[in-house]
């Protein structure tokens, strides 16, 4: 057993008896915390405490003297240094000496004015050649027993500082330690056989510290029993992710190899994998199962819109465009096809098991286009979309002959694109949203009772302001021609027709209004341009 030795302390600071620090067959330590020291003493005290018959001895101390048997310690926990497994191993030793009683409750010192010292002692208690003392912040230090042979065979720094001239040096001090916990595992892990063993159940935080004071100290087998534990742990979190990469990527600014944990964040392929971007996208937009193929939409969106904030995927950006169109012209011929195929079924034959497959498909054809259209409005790319939208119109004749129940999911695409105009999302030309309006409008009043009743991510107030700002950027000729005839459409159906009445408002004014209010404002300047004439 090896023992924490402490001098006896002057007046004022915490009396601290020797506790012992458990060794392990390889020459391995456990260091307490202070809570630990606390803890150790409280256990004394029944084994040291007198018959009840007579009173107990008491010691006079002085006022700014601290008991060490208080209830709460005196000094900051910190987390046991080198307990590998969460084992603890104290052996409690009798002095036969009762704790200090105070006469008198005195305010207790701040903790930053108490000092800590602790001595450690590795490998064979007694065998010792040389302490290390290391001084922490707010005046902590610990006195570590080791073994010369040991820090050479394991540590460049020991090694340049122990040979040489100053191959006789028994005790050597390192300021400033930032994380003396750290050193002291770190050096405790100089006495083990199975380093791996002992980093094995440790979190990722504690093995980067570890791993930074191996780096101090040049201890390269305890670098690379740490790179191999990183390699293999999982790391939970952005966060931690990060730290493990940066703390990587400075061992090997410094020529450490660190490629395996590299690995697993990086590529040796030096082209954006948009091949893989692609193939994702086709498996999404060909699954059959409908949560699965809910879900996965929405994961990548997600993490399309995360490439978009990135400067560095400007490069890849048009190419990413190119497979989006690629697939939105792929997913119209295959919707074209179904709707000419719906058309074509008889008449009389009403059966459900003939229909229902392709009123499945027309449905999943229609939602894939929808999702495409998103990730280009989410790019700023949907300009082309909405031209080649708004050319469909063979598409839209075939749509007043389909059932709502199978053609609606084609308006939705119609409304988002009016949406996107409206929001300022996209911006097609006069000639495509004039077209757009002529060839999907009338079609989207007549699905507009079905989707306000049978689609969920419909919003009624959204897609009636993108319609009206819409037909309010056309000319304004062409605002009254479409604003006349959906007026009769709304007097005719109602609620069932899209709310255009802001829209029609804005018109009217500028036909009605405008003109006149902008001929009075200039009578005033003409007049008095006439009067400055006659002047002259």
């Amino acid at each position: 057993m090896a023992e924490i030795r402490l001098p006896k302390v002057e007046q004022g600071q915490t009396k601290i008896r020797n506790v012992p620090i458990a060794v392990t067959p390889e020459g391995f330590w456990c260091c307490p915390s202070p809570v630990g020291f606390q803890k150790t003493l409280k256990s004394q005290k029944p084994l040291n405490k007198p018959k009840p018959s007579s009173p107990p001895p008491q010691v006079t101390v002085h006022k700014k003297q601290i008991p060490v048997t208080e209830k709460k310690p005196m000094t900051t926990p910190i987390k046991p240094a080198g307990t590998y497994g969460d084992q603890r191993t104290f052996t409690p030793v009798n002095h036969g000496i009762s704790a200090p009683v105070v006469p008198e409750r005195v305010p207790r010192p701040k903790v930053e004015h108490v000092p800590r010292n602790v001595a450690i002692e590795y490998g064979e208690p007694g065998t010792s050649d040389m302490k290390v003392i290391l001084l922490g912040k707010q005046g902590f230090c610990v006195k570590l027993s080791v073994h010369k042979k040991v820090l050479m065979e394991h540590s460049c720094f020991f090694t340049d500082k122990l040979s040489g001239q100053e191959s006789g040096l028994s005790c050597l001090e390192i300021d400033d330690c930032e994380d003396v916990e750290s050193y002291v595992e770190t050096v405790g892990l100089m006495y083990c056989k199975e380093m791996k063993q002992r980093l094995i159940k440790q979190s990722v935080s504690r093995v980067l510290r570890i791993l930074k004071v191996a780096e101090l100290l040049g201890f390269n087998s305890c670098i690379q029993s740490c790179l191999e534990y990183l390699e293999a742990v999982p790391w939970v979190g952005e966060e931690e992710e990060d730290k493990v990469v940066s703390s990587v990527l400075r061992l090997q600014g410094e020529g450490i190899g660190v490629t395996p944990v590299l690995k697993r964040i990086s590529s040796n392929v030096s082209n954006p994998p948009n091949d893989t971007i692609s193939h994702i996208m086709e498996l999404v937009l060909k699954s059959n199962e409908e949560r699965g193929r809910r879900e996965m939409k929405s994961v990548v969106l997600k993490l399309l819109r995360e490439n978009n904030s990135l400067p560095s995927y400007a490069g890849p950006a048009d190419v990413c465009n190119e497979t989006v169109y690629t697939l939105s012209r792929s997913c119209l011929d295959s919707l074209l096809s179904l709707f000419k195929q719906a058309v074509e079924l008889e008449p009389s034959d009403k059966s459900l098991d003939s229909r229902e497959p392709v009123v499945k498909q027309i449905a999943l054809e229609a939602d894939n286009l929808s999702w495409l259209l998103e990730i280009l409005a989410d790019r700023q790319s949907a300009d082309e979309f909405a031209l080649m939208w708004a050319s469909q119109q063979e598409l839209a004749t075939l749509h007043s002959k389909l059932p709502i129940v199978s053609r609606h999911h084609v308006s939705c695409i119609t409304a988002r694109l009016f949406v996107g105009i409206g929001k300022g999302e996209l911006l097609p030309s006069k000639d495509t949203r004039q077209l757009l309006l002529q060839t999907w409008l009338q079609p989207l009043i007549n699905d507009y009772n079905w989707l306000q009743h049978g689609c969920r991510s419909f919003d009624r107030k959204v897609v009636e302001e993108g319609i009206g700002r819409t037909i309010l950027t056309l000319p304004l000729e062409d605002q009254q021609s479409i604003l006349l005839t959906w007026l009769g459409s709304f007097l005719k159906a109602g609620d069932n027709c899209p709310n255009l009445q802001r829209a029609f408002e804005v018109w009217w004014r500028r036909t009605f209004i405008r003109p006149y209010s902008d001929a009075q404002g200039n009578v005033p300047q003409s007049d008095s341009s006439m009067a400055s004439k006659q002047q002259d």
